[in-house]
């Protein structure tokens, strides 16, 4: 070979090497990729082992501690003897079964143990969801349920553990004992009972299976006793559709929701806790789901919950409340919730005590105490606070008109017609603005997009919203009003409304903590302290705390069925409804309509009073 050979071939050396390494490093590569995660998967499964139903459900025997926000207290969710009773396949009545899988997970019988989807979501994101039934078991047995791709990754294992391990109807039998329907039941046998004091067998009724059947998503959400009727009504009919599409029974199948067959929850029947405390335990329980929580991971776990509400503030409301109401009519009803501003910390909450409804988190028609926001949305679109405009008595809003006094004189501006009450001029500056820029002011208050999975601020088709937003029609929960106004008592900054602050193990150490999420409401922190200054300043014509008063009209009457006292300290904010449980016109004991000014103003007073002061 020549000189000239040998030069020209030299070059290949250094290329072959090149090629050599990179065939290595993707070699490498691959091995990682692929048989990384399968070492994994096999030492997991190796390793790990899938609690027995039975086992289970012997720890679920513990009891969950609520705390007032100094540790002292709250209350105690004790579960009652008998409410686990294991029920074998076979006893699982053929109606409930198919409600179970037709909504929690159709591809049960032929799927592998696990949802993909699920699995790719918790891989991309990190955030998990989309469990099917062996899933949930696998979640609900290891009383772990974090939204993490470690925690995905080991329920796969299991799934597919238990799958090959198992029959499905074995798998179905063990889930279905160890699941919550709420209520501190365990199981369809004590569920069966706490709802429609039945035993359970083949008499089981079609509406009576969907009705369980729904209440497994989220039991202290779902349970009417919590959240209404209506509520429950619409979880009831989500799983009716759910059964007709996919087969189970037929389109004319006679089925209704069995509002009148529930019972009420058997704690309070029992008198083990007062409605006021069944109330706070519901919002409690329904907030540390949302979170992760359920309350059978929290009795695995013997945990402690801390709340947000202060004692002496939540003895206050109570007193507030009943003292005013003695000597009304025996239909009215209340509720107060008070918010720390500054995070957004539930220090009161009472509900009521007159039954098992929870008046501060059922949704009321906040009427004309919804005129703030409308106020908020003319200042975020150029309205000046004191720019003159024209004063209203009659106006024609999408198609219905509206007639008030005309209260605001020549000089009115969108401040004067807040101050004074004068209703066709907000509805008129509501027509300027559009409705959607009066619901976007609410909803960047605080107001939430949706509660329960319904949305607010809209018509009962969920999309549209009407003129009834011009006139606070559509209904709220005093918890969210109080939430919303007290973005304005906090400078602008919005926080998450909440009555959890952190759980605790057995051994004391903090597994959960919430985490601040306050932020600027109206755009940025110059403009949202702008919005919030204005606010207050109306909200304070008198010269005195921060207060507005507001009723709901009884359909296009004259007459009142709703009305509020809503306003803040630099503390606290505060919303005080009354009402009924029907919509009907109402009048106070000395037989004048019922007006936020007057019964619902003097609640406030006192409790704002009373509650003066640092939280204790």
């Amino acid at each position: 070979m020549s000189t000239d050979e040998e030069d020209d071939a030299t070059p290949a050396k250094p290329a072959g090497r090149k090629w050599r390494r990179a065939r290595r490093i993707a070699g490498w590569t691959f091995g990682v990729l692929v048989g990384g995660p399968l070492i994994a998967f096999w030492v997991v499964y190796l390793v790990l082992d899938v609690r027995s139903p039975q086992d289970v459900l012997a720890g679920l025997g513990k009891t969950v501690v609520l705390k007032y926000a100094d540790g002292s207290e709250l209350l105690k969710v004790i579960p009652a003897d008998g409410d686990r009773s294991f029920v074998p396949y076979t006893q699982v009545p053929a109606k409930l079964r198919d409600a179970i899988i037709a909504t929690e997970d159709p591809t049960f019988w032929d799927n592998q143990g696990f949802d993909p989807t699920g699995i790719g979501r918790a891989f991309l994101t990190g955030v998990g969801g989309g469990s099917g039934i062996t899933q949930q078991y696998i979640k609900k047995s290891t009383g772990e349920d974090d939204a993490t791709l470690g925690r995905k990754f080991a329920e796969l294992v299991l799934a597919t553990k238990i799958t090959q391990e198992q029959g499905k109807e074995q798998i179905f039998e063990s889930y279905v004992n160890i699941i919550s329907f709420g209520r501190g039941t365990f199981g369809p046998a004590a569920a069966m009972n706490a709802y429609f004091g039945k035993k359970l067998d083949g008499s089981i009724t079609w509406s009576e299976a969907a009705f369980l059947a729904g209440m497994i998503q989220s039991p202290s959400v779902h349970d009417p006793a919590a959240s209404g009727d209506l509520h429950a009504a619409r979880r009831w009919q989500y799983v009716r559709d759910k059964l007709v599409s996919r087969g189970y029974v037929k389109d004319d199948e006679p089925m209704a929701y069995p509002g009148g067959e529930i019972q009420p929850p058997s704690e309070t029947r029992a008198g083990r806790v007062t409605y006021d405390e069944f109330h706070v335990k519901q919002q409690v329980l329904a907030e540390l789901e949302r979170d992760g929580f359920p309350l059978g991971r929290l009795q695995q776990g013997n945990m402690t919950v801390e709340t947000t509400l202060d004692r002496s503030r939540q003895d206050a409301a109570k007193k507030a409340l009943r003292e005013r109401l003695d000597g009304e009519p025996k239909e009215f009803r209340g509720a107060v919730v008070a918010i720390d501003p500054a995070n957004g910390a539930v220090r009161a909450y009472y509900g009521g005590d007159q039954g098992v409804r929870d008046y501060a988190g059922s949704p009321h028609a906040l009427g004309t105490a919804f005129h703030p926001f409308t106020f908020t949305a003319a200042m975020l679109h150029g309205f000046g606070p004191d720019q003159p405009i024209p004063a209203f008595s009659k106006v024609e809003f999408l198609g219905e008109n509206f007639q008030y006094p005309e209260v605001c004189g020549k000089k009115c501006t969108p401040r004067r017609a807040v101050e004074t009450h004068a209703h066709g001029t907000v509805v008129a500056l509501a027509k300027k603005l559009g409705p959607e820029a009066v619901s976007e002011a609410a909803r960047e208050a605080g107001v939430p997009d949706a509660v329960d999975g319904v949305p607010t601020l809209r018509e009962k088709d969920g999309y549209l919203i009407g003129a009834g937003i011009a006139i606070g029609r559509y209904p709220l929960r005093p918890l969210d009003v109080a939430g919303a106004y007290a973005t304005f008592a906090a400078e602008g900054r919005r926080s998450t409304p909440h009555l959890v602050a952190k759980v605790r193990d057995e051994s004391g150490a903090v597994v959960w903590e919430h985490q601040d999420t306050s932020s600027p409401a109206f755009g940025d922190d110059d403009t949202s302290r702008h919005v919030a200054a204005e606010v207050t300043a109306t909200l304070r014509a008198d010269g005195g705390p921060a207060l507005y008063t507001g009723e709901a009209e009884h359909g296009t009457s004259a007459d009142y069925q709703d009305a509020w006292a809503v306003g803040y300290t630099p503390q606290l904010a505060t919303a005080v409804w009354i009402g009924s449980d029907d919509e009907r016109r109402l009048k106070d004991a000395s037989g004048r309509k019922l007006t936020g000014d007057v019964v619902p103003a003097d609640v406030w007073r006192a409790f704002t009073a009373a509650a003066a002061g640092p939280p204790r």
